[in-house]
């Protein structure tokens, strides 16, 4: 069964005041009321004055429904974190007054629990200016693990030239001489041999009939050895060609 709370309407920050409003909570109707739409809460009397209030906090989705297949009216739907009936009430009593262990594990189990409010109004007219004074005000109350997770993504300010200055310096190209200079005495030693080896391959090289070829491709294929040393330049100018 539903609690409702003999409790006074709020007073001050009313956004919204509307009459003739059927409240239905859970599946089971209330009855006709007045639906006050403040800054501080959100609260629904009948006409004897009992009623009850919702804080913002505990509001997940709140919308517009038109869908005549859910409920036969027009109205303004209403999604809270847990229980609104009499037993989540006494259960919440008596954790606040220091039950045991067994009743806070109880407690638990209805954690994920959700209730539907639907707030039907006689004129469904209202149903703009009262979806519109519920985002208002529940603008004022944001949820604090959104701000929280909003943090994480804040970091200090990005310095650019502090960072350029802490960026490692970039090897540059320079000339022969430049790298020459920098060299200890070791490394010229070891340039100079390298570099004399080198001359020496390519002095190893020489030209044959106008045609380079190397030491090591004296022997030819045919088996003919050729006296390299003895071999001058026009050596074969006076030879007879056939055409």
């Amino acid at each position: 069964m539903v609690l409702l709370k003999s409790v006074p309407p709020p007073s001050e920050g009313v956004r919204l005041e509307q009459a003739e409003t059927t409240a239905v909570l859970g599946g089971r109707t209330l009855g006709r009321g007045t639906l006050y739409v403040a800054e501080s809460r959100l609260s629904w009397f009948d006409g004897s004055g009992l009623g009850f209030d919702l804080e913002y906090q505990t509001i997940s989705l709140h919308a517009i429904s038109k869908d005549l297949s859910a409920y036969p009216q027009e109205h303004l739907y209403v999604m809270v974190n847990g229980n609104l009936n009499e037993e989540k009430d006494e259960e919440m009593h008596d954790r606040a007054s220091g039950e045991d262990d067994e009743d806070d594990e109880e407690d638990s189990d209805g954690e994920g629990a959700i209730t539907e409010i639907r707030f039907v109004p006689s004129d469904k007219a209202a149903l703009e200016c009262m979806f519109s004074a519920m985002c208002e005000c529940q603008a004022l109350h944001p949820d604090p693990e959104d701000s929280d997770s909003d943090n994480d993504f804040e970091g200090e300010e990005y310095d650019l030239e502090e960072a350029e200055q802490a960026q490692p310096e970039v090897t540059t190209f320079c000339t022969y001489e430049e790298g020459l200079s920098q060299l200890t005495a070791e490394g010229q030693a070891t340039l100079e041999r390298l570099e004399g080896m080198l001359a020496q391959s390519v002095a190893q090289q020489f030209h044959m009939a106008g045609v380079r070829t190397e030491e090591a491709s004296a022997d030819f294929e045919d088996g003919m050895d050729v006296d390299t040393g003895s071999a001058v330049a026009g050596q074969f100018e006076d030879a007879d060609v056939d055409h």
